[in-house]
């Protein structure tokens, strides 16, 4: 019993001697230019002093970094980088940083800095914006787990604005975390592998999109569901799916959303673009056609409201959120079928879609779904994940500057035209400006699906795409006897879905390994500290071309959809619960969470115990392996020595650093979690970050870093004027000779279906097409391009 109520009490962490040397700059520096193990660092146009005042917290000297001209960059009072100065650290232990100061300006954060024993010195993260201070007031944060490699850190204080700061008094403590070994609440594998639940309720509707709503419901949009009958019907649908009883609300549609794009807004409401305006002819002559309709979906009254049109139609649209909540998309197929090389952009001061004069254009043709993320310093990410066909010209991956209106191409990507649907995720924490591809493949030359993964650094001046882990394997299942098998060579998966899970982790699952074919079942954790993946529990389920899987706010991951190329759905819903739920009690915040929060701001909640970290994770819109808006956004701990509330309820008093940087968390609602020291995470709070009020002039500014400011490709200016590019009307992968426009026969079958000595050519393809459940087809018109109807009967296989 006294042992049960030792671990029922919060312990608090404990912290050991000052690591930092001459923290009160007492000591001088040789040449009288900065104190002892002190240095000036910074970059960009401005002017700037470096002064040691009298004016000390204590002792007779403090530091004082001013700025009195700013266009761009950031001025850092930091801790020498070198063996002698720079404190030795520990690789996984955390550090608890302060220092007391006094600042004229916002524009001031705690900034810290890493030394790899392969790489050297290099800006590791922002921990805490400090606050307009005429007094001296203390400031402290904790740092995240040192990363591998790590053996020494440098910190100090970045003025990032006009105006000064100044700091005494620095001190860096060890800080031990109090742990035990968890309990596993379930079997050995669950506690290993986590667990796979197929529901006993179909989701109604034939939903290739989900967006997680800031009420915790899923919208599931369907329009046609990829159904030619329900198109000319004007039968359009989508659901909402509750979660907390597992029931589902169909609600009325206006148009034909199947393969729009879509994105949450800062307040909640959901951006809809684009969509289905008609089918592929049957003579294949016409491909698919997007319109110029928008639409706004609001979860408080579960009902959609028109917008202003965007200027082109834009049927698989790209669309990311701005750090001022502005959207910017790209891609896509016009009204006419052809590609649309039209930017267009979102206002969100405005409420509407602006005129085409209004937008940047570089008349580039960025495919269809192409991945644009959100770089911290407002630029874009092309990582190369795209759908359907080839990459874009050159290296397939780029970064595209909106303000300078230039693209400059990122080397590295390995197959670039071997990553239609795969997938890319900006890793955890967001601060680290990472990115993960994984996998893809071609539905027009159809090989099979890679085991490709590719990492890049956005922070590094250079960046370029490195290998990877190979993906881990699973099973595929071909059609035939035996049922699945399992994976061999280089055979890895197209239409996988990627998904930040609250424990700093990503979820990988799902997939296929060719064209809208051959399922693979295969679900891994990939790591970002360690860059490793560990396979886990797979869904049972088929999940390839129109299937997605997202995180829900209690931690568990809903997988739904499935459209092999016979045109039928898999309406069986899966939800996954990973390890950590198999781990014990999970945390609670036992405090009331204020919603609205700021950028720079310092949130206190309480907690029932201990934790190690905390984040707010970007809800889901994801659609087609893509949502590049998924982000999770580190919080920084400042943790009460004693460990008790102050009048908030017992427990664990913790304040939360919001970053100050809207690009590295774009305004809207995200979700809450706290995780323990033993990585179980909390259910989630609900939170807005602010939005145009939290931006406005009086507001801190971005710390924007120089990152990937030495590209070493040209950058290139826009292309001359045009309307649009030619595409294919089977830009899908699927010839329109046979069957309906739901139905996807290949346009190139996979490498194992050929002639041999006694199999025909015909005899095999038909014999594929059978074992996929493709049944009857009829022959559209007389052409016959892939010899399926030898006897010209009009019925192929027949």
């Amino acid at each position: 019993m006294a042992a049960g109520l030792l671990l029922a009490v919060p312990q608090p962490a404990t912290a050991g001697p000052n690591l930092v040397k001459n923290p009160g700059f007492e000591t001088p520096g040789a040449g009288g230019a900065m104190p002892d193990c002190w240095s000036r660092s910074g970059w960009g146009d401005n002017d700037h002093t470096f002064t040691t005042v009298p004016d000390a917290h204590s002792g007779t000297a403090a530091m004082r970094v001013e700025l009195t001209r700013r266009v761009d960059g950031d001025r850092k009072a930091l801790v020498t980088e070198s063996a002698a100065c720079a404190p030795a650290v520990t690789e996984g232990t955390r550090y608890d940083l302060s220092l007391w100061y006094k600042s004229t300006t916002p524009d001031t954060a705690i900034t810290l800095f890493r030394h790899d024993t392969t790489g050297g010195w290099q800006y590791w993260t922002d921990l805490k914006t400090l606050d307009l201070s005429a007094d001296y007031q203390r400031a402290e944060v904790r740092t995240p787990a040192v990363p591998p490699g790590t053996d020494r850190i440098s910190w100090g204080v970045s003025v990032f604005g006009t105006g000064s700061v100044t700091t005494d008094d620095h001190a860096m403590e060890e800080v031990t975390l109090p742990a035990s070994d968890p309990d596993c609440t379930g079997s050995a594998a669950d506690c290993a592998d986590g667990r796979w639940e197929v529901l006993a309720t179909e989701n109604p509707v034939r939903s290739m999109h989900a967006v997680v709503l800031n009420n915790g419901k899923v919208l599931l949009i369907a329009g046609s569901g990829n159904d030619p009958e329900r198109f000319e019907a004007g039968t359009f649908t989508s659901a909402v799916y509750d979660p907390e009883d597992g029931t589902y609300e169909t609600i009325p549609t206006p148009r034909d959303m199947f393969c729009s794009g879509h994105v949450q807004l800062s307040d909640g409401r959901v951006l809809v673009m684009s969509g289905n305006k008609g089918y592929p002819s049957a003579d294949g002559t016409v491909g698919y056609q997007g319109y110029k309709d928008s639409y706004v979906f609001d979860p408080a009254t579960e009902t959609y409201a028109r917008t202003n049109d965007m200027n082109d139609g834009h049927w698989y649209p790209s669309a990311t959120i701005m750090g001022n909540g502005d959207v910017l998309s790209f891609g896509g197929l016009r009204e006419d079928s052809s590609g649309s090389v039209t930017a267009e952009r979102w206002s969100a001061a405005q409420e509407k879609w602006l005129p085409l004069g209004q937008v940047n254009q570089t008349w580039s043709y960025w495919g269809l779904y192409p991945s644009m993320v959100l770089m911290q310093d407002g630029r874009l990410f092309y990582t190369g994940s795209h759908t359907f066909g080839n990459g874009t010209p050159g290296t397939g991956a780029s970064i595209y500057d909106y303000d300078a209106n230039t693209v400059t191409d990122v080397p590295g990507l390995r197959n670039k035209d071997e990553r239609d649907q795969s997938t890319s995720v900006l890793l955890p924490p967001a601060q680290d400006q990472r990115v993960l591809t994984i996998g893809g493949g071609n539905i027009n030359s159809n090989p099979e699906a890679n085991r490709l993964t590719d990492l890049i650094d956005l922070k590094e001046p250079d960046p370029a795409y490195r290998a990877g882990p190979p993906l881990p394997q699973g099973t595929v299942d071909f059609g035939g006897p035996g049922g699945p098998q399992p994976q061999t060579g280089d055979q890895g998966k197209m239409y996988g879905s990627a998904v930040l899970l609250p424990d700093g982790t990503v979820l990988e699952t799902g997939g296929a390994l060719h064209n809208r074919a051959d399922p693979v079942y295969s679900a891994s954790v990939f790591d970002p500290v360690t860059e490793t993946y560990d396979p886990v529990a797979a869904d049972p389920q088929a999940r390839g071309y129109h299937s997605s899987a997202f995180l829900l706010p209690d931690g568990r991951v809903m997988a739904t959809g499935d459209n092999p190329g016979n045109g039928s759905w898999n309406h069986q819903v899966s939800l996954y619960s990973p390890a950590y739920l198999f781990k014990g009690p999970r945390p609670r915040i036992t405090s009331p969470v204020d919603p609205e929060w700021t950028y720079g701001d310092t949130r206190r909640i309480t907690v029932d115990r201990p934790i190690a970290n905390a984040e707010l994770i970007r809800p889901a819109a994801v659609t087609h392996s893509s949502d590049p808006n998924q982000r999770f956004v580190e919080l920084p701990l400042t943790v009460e020595e004693n460990g008790e509330g102050e009048g908030e309820g017992e427990g664990v008093t913790v304040d939360l650093n919001v970053t100050a940087n809207p690009n590295l968390a774009p305004p809207g609602w995200y979700m809450l979690f706290v995780v323990d020291t033993n990585g179980v995470p909390s259910v989630a709070e609900w939170v807005k970050l602010g939005g145009p009020a939290a931006l406005a002039d009086q507001a801190p500014s971005a710390h924007a870093h120089d990152f990937a400011g030495e590209l070493g490709r040209p950058a290139k200016k826009p292309l001359k004027k045009r309307t649009s590019v030619p595409v294919s009307p089977e830009v899908s992968g699927c010839d329109r000779h046979y069957g309906s426009a739901d139905v996807c026969v290949p346009t190139v079958f996979p490498d194992t279906v050929r002639a041999t000595k006694r199999t025909t050519l015909t005899r095999a393809r038909c014999d594929w097409l059978a074992a996929n459940g493709y049944g009857a087809l009829k022959v559209n018109g007389k052409d016959d391009p892939l010899r399926l109807d030898p006897d010209r009967d009009g019925r192929a296989c027949a």
